[in-house]
């Protein structure tokens, strides 16, 4: 069964001087506050759409690791990802870096990276951006 998740922003003023606030409608965790110097210089406390992929994109990424790593018989213990989107004003998105610490007992580590290769191809969020270039690193505990 297909399902659908909704945010919404509103934005007042321009894009220099303007703002405005993200709201995490399906789950209700709340709303933020999100500006163009929250994006393109320092988040001085608010988000931004790249930080709201690299949040999308750590989670699915776990999850498609841990049901990989599960379905081969070696569900993991803990895994961490992080992802970094890289934005440069004026040419866009030009980059998402994961990185992905995981323990995995019975695994070895070129085994991990196998899966989180996989993991990084496969992943519903990788997919949705693939005009993007991701890159993986990735450690073994």
């Amino acid at each position: 069964m297909a399902t659908t998740r909704t945010a919404h922003t509103v934005w007042e003023g321009n894009l220099v001087e303007g703002n405005g606030t993200v709201s995490f409608d399906s789950s209700g965790i709340g709303s933020q506050a999100v500006s163009w110097p929250s994006r393109a210089e320092q988040a001085n406390g608010k988000t931004s759409p790249e930080e709201l992929i690299a949040a999308a994109h750590s989670s699915c990424f776990s999850m498609a690791l841990s049901h990989g790593l599960t379905g081969a018989g070696t569900p993991p213990t803990r895994l961490e990802t992080k992802a970094d989107v890289t934005f440069q004003p004026g040419t866009g998105i030009t980059g998402i870096h994961l990185t992905v610490r995981g323990e995995v007992p019975g695994l070895d580590a070129d085994g991990f990276a196998a899966a989180a290769e996989d993991a990084k191809k496969n992943c519903p969020v990788s997919q949705a951006l693939a005009g993007t270039t991701i890159t993986l690193t990735v450690e073994s505990v």
